[in-house]
Parts: structure tokens; C-alpha cells; sequence
């Protein structure tokens, strides 16, 4: 669905709320409104840890009033302490007391942004223990492709459970128009982008530290991420998650296809432009990748320019890194967002297995920038579009700040409905 068309749709069924006024400010109430945020939902990949401080920087620039408790499945690994550091005093509930209390405190829940409905047992214990509002904010639905020749559906839980919704928010077109021809019947169902668009994090100095003693000067470099089709998340340390053979044998058949672009878009970018190119990973599990899929192919005149980052790093260190870049492109997602987020400019290569999260970058604007590398005569211009980037930054750069505005304007009207729940 083009852009223009999705928005003529969204604004069809949705003007009654876009066309309200802004609701008075909070502090007129007699209790100051509580927010239960269910998010964090695991630690190993920068994206999902980035939905959860979007999430709540929305909340602090749009609902100053509100307060917010988040109910997260998964702040290990340093997360909890950098949410400390942004968002000071913010209750995290994480025993059966604090839970408890939280739930009979709180006004509303909201389920934050997510590859699906990740937090379905939470709202199950909300909607046993009050009949208060909850809704869902940026999420794909109904989440991954089982496999190619098994038709996409949702289940019969996830469907009596949005049902039951006061609002839901999709990141993508394509799960809203699942949602409005698969059974979901809630009154109020729009596009809302994912709360990693408003992901403000920052670790400076880390960033700068590793940017001096790698050589990449600030805008005169661009970041990629490769990956395989199938995340081996068994490699992924504290995951427990089974070795999946199928999973391999796509991997290794699939690898070539999907990298070959960027490693020709890289070889582009230095040889004409002299930019370098940081190679660095979105989850664990794709440090490795940067060296066995990218770097270790590329010629050597190429390979003198490209960084490979060998660790992992979090989403603060990431955003300080990818606002310094000339822009961003790979086989991933949430980076891209995190990027167009800052005003950076951020290509989408993706593929069938992910999802149909990628398709918000039509529904932003940004159509141009996003390939489906199960389609040849697409993978074909991944090259001379990154080229392109990287050889006039300005032009670039306005494309993705007109995307950002969309983005906050979007934010703006999906939390002038929230409040009326508050």
C-alpha cells in the first residue's frame, strides 16, 4: 500500500480523533493519571530494548502529568540502570506485591511496541483483576510468519484479548488491515508508529571514544548490519532457546542473497565517496556476522575503510553512534527506526521471515528506502540508493527529517486519544 493511499484510509476511519482538540492538561483532574506500562521484552537485541524509552519519552513530552509504571518482562544487562539514568524515579514493578499493587494503582495499561502481542499474559491479568481501560501502542500483528506455505493468522487468545481493547496502535499498514479483516473488532484501531522512533538514549562519550580510535569521523561515515534470515538466538547468551536445524540450512542458503547487496553497496560507498563503513550489530548474535558475511568478502582496498565493531553494545551507545553517521542501512529494523528517529537517513532491506514491520516505511514516506530482498529487481538498487546517501548527505537528511516529522505528528494524535482514557 503506497503511502498516499494508507493515509487517505487512516484518516477515513480515523478523523473523529484526529479532528478532537487537545484534551486540557492533566494537572486539572483530581489524581494525577497512572500509566501501567507493559515492555522491556528482552535485553539482546538494541531494538527491543529501545521500545521501551520511546515509549516512555512520548509519555514524558506529550503526558507530563502522567505517571508511569512499567511492568517489564526483561531489564537485565545493564537496562534497568539505563532507564534509571533517563527516566529517574520511575517506578519498575517487577515482584508479586509491586505487580499487584501497580495494577490496582494504575489507571490504564498500556502494552508498549512489540513484534506481536508479547505481553498477552499481562492484559489476561489486567482484564481478570479490573475492568479498567488498556490498549496496545505500536505493535505487528499478528508477528511472524510461521513458514511460507502456512497462512498467516492470529490466535484465538490474541483475538479475544484485543477485543477487548479500548484502542490499538499498529506500526505497520499491513497489520492494520489484518486486524480490521481478521476479527478484531476494537473501536479505535489506527497506525501508530513504533515508540523506537522516539528512543533518546545517549552514551557520548562511549561513542565518541570508539569513533576516535576507529578513524570514523562524524558524518563522513555509514553504518550497516548484516544478518541471517533466521535470528540463532540459541547463541544469544541467557536466551535457552533450541538449535533449530531448518533454521541453518535457510541461513546458509539464504546468506549470500541477502548480504551480497550490502557488501556491493559498501564497496560502492568507499571507492566513490571515500567514505568508511561501521559494521555493527543490532542483537548478539550478529557481531560475528560482520566479519563471516561482510567483511571477510570484501576486496582489500575496500576492507582498509570498514570497521568491524567485535561486541555487542547497547541501544545508548548505538544512538550516540548512528546520530554521528551519514546514515544507516542493513537487513534490520529497529536501528533503521532509531535513526530516522534522530533525523538520520536509514535504508530497509527485508525479507519475508521478518515480518511485516518493514512496510512502515512506506507508511512514513519513506518507500524509497525500503527493499524486499525477495523481489531481484529490488535488491538491484540497494546499492545506488546507500551510493546515493552517501553522496549528497543534504538531500538525505531532509528526506528523513520530513519522515521524523510524520512520525511525531502521528505520536501527537495517538496520545490525544490515550487521554481520553485517563
Amino acid at each position: 500500500m503506497q503511502r498516499r493511499t494508507f493515509i487517505k484510509q487512516i484518516g477515513a476511519g480515523a478523523a473523529a480523533t484526529w479532528l478532537l482538540p487537545d484534551i486540557p492538561s492533566l494537572t486539572s483532574r483530581k489524581k494525577r493519571p497512572v500509566i501501567l506500562l507493559v515492555s522491556s521484552w528482552q535485553t539482546f537485541n538494541i531494538g527491543d530494548i529501545a521500545h521501551t524509552p520511546g515509549v516512555l519519552a512520548i509519555f514524558e513530552q506529550l503526558l507530563p502529568d502522567a505517571k508511569v509504571i512499567l511492568w517489564p518482562h526483561d531489564v537485565g544487562n545493564g537496562v534497568k540502570e539505563i532507564l534509571a539514568r533517563r527516566f529517574p524515579g520511575m517506578p519498575v514493578v517487577q515482584s508479586e506485591d509491586e505487580v499487584k499493587a501497580a495494577i490496582a494503582e494504575s489507571d490504564v495499561l498500556v502494552h508498549g511496541s512489540g513484534p506481536s502481542l508479547v505481553g498477552r499474559r499481562n492484559i489476561a491479568r489486567w482484564i481478570e483483576t479490573t475492568d479498567k481501560p488498556f490498549g496496545v501502542y505500536g505493535i505487528t500483528f499478528p508477528g511472524k510468519y510461521v513458514a511460507r506455505n502456512v497462512p498467516l493468522t492470529a490466535s484465538e487468545t490474541d483475538t479475544a484479548l484485543l477485543n477487548r481493547a479500548s484502542f490499538l496502535f499498529f506500526r505497520d499498514s499491513v497489520s492494520l488491515d489484518f486486524a480490521r479483516t481478521h476479527g478484531i473488532s476494537c473501536p479505535v484501531m489506527e497506525f501508530g508508529p513504533d515508540g523506537a522512533f522516539a528512543c533518546d538514549l545517549h552514551n557520548d562519550d562511549a561513542a565518541t571514544s570508539f569513533m576516535k580510535e576507529h578513524g570514523l569521523e562524524e558524518g563522513r561515515f555509514m553504518c550497516c548490519i548484516p544478518r541471517y534470515r533466521y535470528t540463532e538466538e540459541w547463541l544469544a547468551k541467557g536466551k535457552n532457546r533450541p538449535y533449530v536445524q531448518e533454521h541453518v540450512d535457510i541461513n546458509n542458503r539464504m546468506k549470500d542473497h541477502d548480504n551480497a547487496p550490502l557488501r556491493e553497496a559498501i564497496t560502492a560507498v568507499v571507492r566513490k565517496t571515500g567514505m568508511k563503513i561501521l559494521l555493527c550489530p543490532e542483537d548478539e548474535t550478529q557481531v560475528a556476522l560482520g566479519k563471516t558475511l561482510i567483511l571477510d568478502h570484501l576486496p582489500a582496498d575496500v576492507k582498509a575503510h570498514v570497521v568491524w565493531r567485535d561486541h555487542y553494545w547497547l541501544t545508548d551507545e548505538a544512538v550516540s553512534t548512528y546520530k554521528r553517521s551519514a546514515g544507516l542501512f542493513g537487513l534490520e529494523m529497529h536501528s533503521p527506526i532509531i535513526c530516522i528517529g534522530q533525523g538520520v537517513p536509514a535504508v530497509v532491506c527485508r525479507f519475508y521471515e521478518q515480518s511485516t514491520k518493514g512496510f512502515m516505511w512506506r507508511d512514513i514516506g519513506l518507500g524509497d528506502w525500503l527493499f524486499d530482498m525477495d523481489i531481484p529487481e529490488e535488491t538491484a538498487g540497494v546499492a545506488l540508493t546507500v551510493l546515493s546517501i552517501a553522496e549528497n548527505p543534504p538531500a538525505a537528511k531532509e528526506k528523513a527529517l520530513k519522515a521524523q516529522a510524520f512520525v511525531k505528528q502521528r505520536q501527537r494524535e495517538t496520545i490525544n486519544i490515550l487521554k481520553q482514557f485517563l
